[in-house]
């Protein structure tokens, strides 16, 4: 097993991430056109736009699953290009598609993550986890035989394991009840608050959006076309709700009315 070693931890003087003129191309296609933005300590970021719009391969692309064509992205400052597993050591991700080994038991899978990142006093970590969870009942479960909702409080805690300063969630509540879902939204809240994480969160759940982040990014080709509150950012563009702006910006991203200074 391959361990990544642990770095000291750093301050909100410097954003979780910051992603600059990030560019990919596959044969014949551009998936990222020097798309740049930063996510800050303690703030939640949406990450929005339609299928295609290359969410997905921007989220590989910081995780140093992809290599980009042109650009550079930073954890804490730390380049990926040049030290991605000192870089990773800052980061975790959870999604719904990215579920946990299902013949290990929660506890199984909190400790081989764990170990993976050198955590100090994994014991104590791991029931720490399991308690903000919910899962000390489960700790001895199959994530195989979990429901969805215990399934995605699972994989936060994983997520959570390494205390990273860069969390990515890509649709982490799609498949919960919407009490459930109400939930983990009040806990991811309360995690970028009290522990300082940056969170970049995506979602076609507009409401939910709204509810959560602090700022949203609208990708569209392969661009950032807009970025803003999304509390504001509909009537600064025409619409009423930030779903009838993820519409226009799907069906017409060269169309968008420019807002008056």
């Amino acid at each position: 097993m391959t361990r990544l070693t642990p770095i000291p931890s750093t301050t909100d003087a410097q954003p979780a991430l910051r992603v600059t003129g990030l560019t990919k191309r596959y044969a014949g296609m551009l998936a990222l056109d020097a798309v740049s933005f930063s996510v800050e300590r303690g703030e939640i970021v949406g990450l929005l736009g339609p299928n295609g719009a290359g969410k997905t391969t921007t989220i590989n692309v910081i995780l140093g699953v992809l290599e980009p064509s042109a650009g550079e992205v930073a954890i804490d400052s730390i380049d990926i290009a040049r030290a991605r597993s000192l870089a990773l050591t800052r980061a975790n991700f959870a999604a719904v598609y990215a579920a946990l080994p299902g013949n290990l038991t929660v506890k199984q899978n909190l400790r081989f993550f764990g170990l993976l990142y050198s955590i100090d006093a994994l014991a104590s970590r791991i029931d720490q986890l399991l308690e903000e969870f919910d899962l000390e009942h489960l700790r001895d479960t199959r994530c195989g035989l979990l429901s969805s909702g215990e399934q995605t409080r699972a994989a936060l805690a994983k997520a959570l394991i390494n205390r990273p300063s860069l969390l990515l969630l890509d649709e982490p509540t799609a498949s919960l009840d919407p009490s459930a879902a109400q939930i983990i939204r009040a806990r991811i809240k309360r995690l970028a608050q009290q522990e300082r994480c940056g969170i970049l969160w995506t979602s076609h759940n507009m409401q939910e959006v709204q509810a959560v982040c602090d700022r949203v990014l609208f990708l569209s080709h392969g661009k950032v076309l807009l970025e803003g509150d999304p509390n504001t950012l509909p009537e600064e563009h025409g619409t009423a709700t930030l779903e009838e702006l993820f519409i226009r910006v799907a069906r017409e991203p060269l169309t968008l009315p420019v807002p008056d200074p």
